[in-house]
C-alpha cells in the first residue's frame, strides 16, 4: 500500500511520502570469470527495486543480463560488492543459508521450461514442496490450486513432452509459484515460443504480478515485454546505461 503523505510540523505543506521498501538490492556488484582472459559480466552495479514493482533487463547478448539474474536469485556469488533481499546480505550467509533464502524467497522462470521428463504436471509443480517436507494430499492442494490458476486444471496428469510450449511454460510458472514466492526471476520466458503464445505467457505473469504483488524481474530481448514492465533497466558491458520506469 502506497504511503499517504502527511503534513510536516508546523507547516500546511505535505510531507513527500516515504519510498517504497527495497525487496532487492546490489550494492557495487562486480562479476568477474577468469577464462582465457578475466571477463567482467557485472561491473560495480548499484540497484534498487523496491517491493511489488515489475522490471524488465534488457540489453545485448554478453551485457551481464543473466549474470545480474543468477546474482539475484543466488545461484552465483558477486566477485565484490553484495547482494540484498528482502533484507538478507547474501554476503554474510553460508551456502545452507543461502539455499534457504532461493527455496523461501525466489521463484525462477526460464526459457527451457527445465521440467522433469518423467513427472505429469502435478508432480511437476509438487516437487519443491516435497523437497521442503509437506505432506503429499497437501502438496496435491496446492498444485493442483496453481494449475488451475494458470489455466491447467485439465491438464494435472499429463507428461511434458504431451503439453504444447505454450502449456509447458505455464507448468514452470506454477511450479516457481508453489511457495508464493515474494520475488520471481524469470529469464527469457517468451524466447522459446511463438508471439501469440508469448503474449499470453506474458498476459498471465502480469495478471498473477497484480494479484499476488510480488517482485518480478524479467530478462528479455524483446521490447514488447519490456515495455509491459513497469520499469526497464538497460546494461552494456555489464553496467547500466538506462533505467527508466513508466
Amino acid at each position: 500500500m502506497t504511503p499517504t503523505p502527511v503534513a510536516a510540523a508546523g507547516s500546511d505543506r505535505l510531507a513527500p511520502a516515504a519510498p517504497p521498501p527495497a525487496m532487492i538490492e546490489l550494492r557495487r556488484v562486480t562479476r568477474q570469470f577468469a577464462v582465457k582472459r578475466d571477463v567482467v559480466a557485472l561491473d560495480s552495479v548499484s540497484l534498487v527495486i523496491p517491493r511489488a514493482e515489475m522490471v524488465a533487463v534488457i540489453g545485448p547478448s554478453g551485457s551481464g543480463k543473466s549474470t545480474l539474474l543468477n546474482l539475484v536469485g543466488g545461484l552465483d556469488r558477486p566477485t565484490s560488492g553484495d547482494v540484498v533481499v528482502d533484507g538478507a546480505a547474501f554476503a554474510g550467509l553460508s551456502d545452507d543459508a543461502l539455499t534457504r533464502v532461493r527455496r523461501d524467497k525466489i521463484g525462477f522462470i526460464f526459457q527451457f521450461f527445465n521440467l522433469l521428463p518423467t513427472l505429469t504436471s502435478l508432480e511437476n509443480v509438487g516437487l519443491p514442496l516435497h523437497l521442503r517436507g509437506w505432506p503429499r494430499r497437501k502438496v496435491d492442494d496446492r498444485a493442483r490450486e496453481l494449475l488451475t490458476l494458470v489455466q491447467l486444471g485439465n491438464r494435472l496428469t499429463h507428461l511434458p513432452e504431451e503439453l504444447s510450449g505454450g502449456e509447458r511454460q505455464r507448468v514452470a510458472i506454477a511450479r516457481a509459484l508453489s511457495i508464493y514466492p515474494p520475488i520471481l526471476l524469470a529469464d527469457e520466458p517468451t524466447g522459446n515460443l511463438d508471439t501469440r503464445t508469448g503474449d499470453e505467457i506474458l498476459a498471465l505473469i502480469r495478471d498473477l504480478h497484480d494479484r499476488l504483488g510480488s517482485t518480478v524481474v524479467i530478462v528479455t530481448h524483446d521490447m514488447t515485454v519490456a515495455n509491459s514492465c513497469q520499469r526497464t533497466i538497460a546494461l552494456r558491458d555489464g553496467r547500466i546505461v538506462e533505467d527508466r520506469r513508466r
